[in-house]
């Protein structure tokens, strides 16, 4: 039957205790990660824009950030994660808030991540956390695994004539004349296809730890971008000596100069030709690669999956940069808590 009776301390201390019945991931995120290695980052971040967009925010730093790690582990708009927070007792717990606390607004949070764009601070932060894991040894620091997936934001509503001036890098002359509208035109997503699938926006490569599942590095480029064309960016001198797992579509004469100059174990995939097929040999050394190099789709898997998807709805690829480094760093955090 229905109470009219106000709500207590006490139950809400008795809703909490019931959660520990369940099996909140946001609890031990909450006890595992050590949140204070981002404060003195974020407060100089803050101190160098104190009148960027919405100012030094008048929330708590470590609060804020625990708030877009939220967001992105369930994937929730600003306006999402606002009745959200107001609404679970499993997210106030987590961000250490009570009922009778003031919770950010869509707009501050908006706000905070816009500093953190202008400022481009999701790399650092995201290299904060995995100095960190450095130091407490989670990375296998044996070989890695390179891959790419693709990130999907909303679908514009273009002619022909405005597709084609974007693809050769211009902005349509009737779009700058209406700043309102070119305000809300992607000219960086992109098109493209694979296996049968149309997949519009951006995409998110990454270089993986083969021992922990840890991403290592990762960068954001246009969806067009063959996969290819980024493994230079995402290797390092730090990489020589070790082996480097991707499937067949990281052939080629400029990656293998990449990896003989950075002394790297080449361990990708053979690619078979119609007139040059792949010998029994080549075939079986693939399938010996291949026990190592699915590990990287156990990362995407986990994003797709217990991350509610990478789909975004943002524009231009600055912003989509800042969320996709987001997403890296909370499947990091994740990870990192699996295994430690």
């Amino acid at each position: 039957m229905a109470s009219n009776e106000e709500l207590t301390f006490f139950d809400v201390e008795n809703k909490l205790d019931k959660l520990e019945t369940y099996k909140d991931p946001l609890k031990k995120l909450n006890e595992k990660i050590n949140w204070k290695i981002f404060r003195n980052y974020l407060q100089k971040i803050f101190e160098i824009s104190p009148k960027g967009p919405g100012g030094r925010p008048r929330f708590d730093f470590i609060l804020m950030f625990k708030i877009i790690i939220l967001q992105r582990y369930y994937n929730l708009s600003d306006d999402q994660i606002e009745y959200q927070i107001n609404d679970r007792f499993s997210f106030m717990r987590f961000l250490g808030l009570t009922i009778k606390d003031t919770i950010p607004d869509a707009k501050t949070i908006w706000c905070f991540k816009e500093t953190l764009k202008q400022q481009n601070a999701v790399e650092d932060l995201f290299n904060i956390f995995n100095s960190h894991l450095e130091e407490i040894g989670l990375f296998g620091n044996k070989g890695s695994i390179v891959d790419a997936s693709f990130v999907d934001v909303p679908k514009q509503r273009n002619n022909r004539e405005e597709n084609k001036e974007i693809k050769e890098g211009k902005i349509p002359e009737e779009w700058q004349k209406d700043e309102n509208k070119l305000r809300q035109k992607d000219t960086d997503a992109r098109w493209t296809k694979k296996n049968n699938e149309t997949h519009y926006g951006y995409k998110d490569h990454v270089k993986v730890d083969k021992e922990s599942k840890l991403i290592e590095s990762y960068t954001v480029t246009s969806a067009n971008t063959h996969d290819s064309q980024e493994l230079k960016n995402l290797v390092n001198d730090e990489d020589g000596q070790k082996d480097l797992y991707a499937d067949s579509a990281y052939t080629g004469e400029e990656i293998e100069n990449t990896l003989e100059e950075k002394k790297i174990n080449n361990k990708i995939h053979e690619k078979g030709y119609r007139n040059n097929p792949l010998t029994d040999e080549q075939k079986e050394a693939n399938k010996e690669k291949s026990k190592t190099r699915v590990r990287v789709e156990h990362v995407f898997g986990f994003i797709e999956n217990s991350m509610h998807g990478s789909k975004i709805k943002t524009i231009g690829i600055d912003r989509a940069a800042m969320i996709i480094g987001l997403i890296n760093l909370t499947y990091n955090m994740f990870r990192a808590i699996q295994i430690s």
